[in-house]
């Protein structure tokens, strides 16, 4: 068994997609499709769907996927809380964190933290929680490794 996708709801697919790019480098796994039909509506439970779905991997993961899906009819909520119950946010190794934050904040992401030495100071390993322009939280990870300078 392994986990096959990781997927996210947004207003915007096409927009959440160049996010997604720019700030880790995903690129394309399909070409995006119109998901429609009765199969579609059967399976997820919610009548007459009608999903624009892109879906994007990183370029040297075989790890699961991200799948954007932007559905004809939305129903709108409130930026999910930190500790609310439910899935939480998706985690991501970044080689350089202002780099990273730079990107997020460049693009439309906004910062959720701040960033904080969960390492040592011999050995960081330096977390922040930011949230994308859909206000999905994110959190962005660097660990320290030997030989590896800041500026990759």
């Amino acid at each position: 068994m392994k986990l096959s996708h990781v997927s996210v709801t947004a207003r915007d697919a096409s927009a959440l997609s160049e996010f997604y790019r720019e700030v880790f480098g995903y690129v394309e796994r399909r070409s995006p499709k119109v998901l429609s039909g009765k199969k579609v509506s059967r399976g997820n439970g919610l009548p007459n769907s009608n999903i624009y779905a892109i879906w994007l991997e990183l370029p040297d993961d075989q790890g699961p996927f991200l799948e954007i899906m932007q559905f004809k009819e939305t129903v709108e909520r409130q930026p999910s809380a930190i500790n609310e119950t439910g899935y939480s946010h998706l985690a991501f190794e970044v080689l350089n964190l202002q780099h990273s934050i730079d990107r997020v904040l460049r693009l439309g992401g906004r910062l959720q933290g701040e960033v904080t030495n969960f390492g040592t100071q011999e050995e960081p390993n330096l977390i922040i929680y930011v949230r994308d322009p859909e206000g999905n939280v994110l959190e962005l990870e660097q660990a320290f490794r030997s030989g590896v300078t800041d500026n990759q």
